[in-house]
């Protein structure tokens, strides 16, 4: 892995980085990952990802996922932001990114 870049086990697993759009956030991290404390979002500028992004369903999903095929340049993250659940083990957006479009991955 090259300093300066990040990559999720799945890149060397699956060959890419997991993501969802702002929009698919909560709904991804409410189905597979409720309770989990060991969560950060990385707001990422995809305008700045060098790796190819393919939007694609590849688990019969009816949207379509940003997928990430390399290690991404930590200069391509805008921001990290803690992601705990609420008490009953489910998640809300950060009170920062309430209003911010974000791309964020997992």
């Amino acid at each position: 892995m090259p300093a300066g870049c990040y990559a999720a086990d799945s890149l060397s697993s699956e060959g890419y980085i997991h993501c969802s759009t702002a929009a698919q956030l909560l709904a991804t991290a409410n189905r597979l990952f409720r309770g989990r404390t060991d969560l950060v979002l990385l707001c990422i500028d995809t305008d700045l990802v060098q790796p190819e992004i393919r939007y694609e369903n590849l688990e019969g999903e009816t949207s379509l996922f940003p997928h990430v095929y390399g290690p991404l340049a930590t200069g391509s993250i805008r921001a990290v932001h803690a992601f705990r659940p609420l008490a009953d083990g489910s998640f809300e957006l950060p009170a920062e990114l309430s209003s911010t479009p974000v791309n964020s991955v997992r």
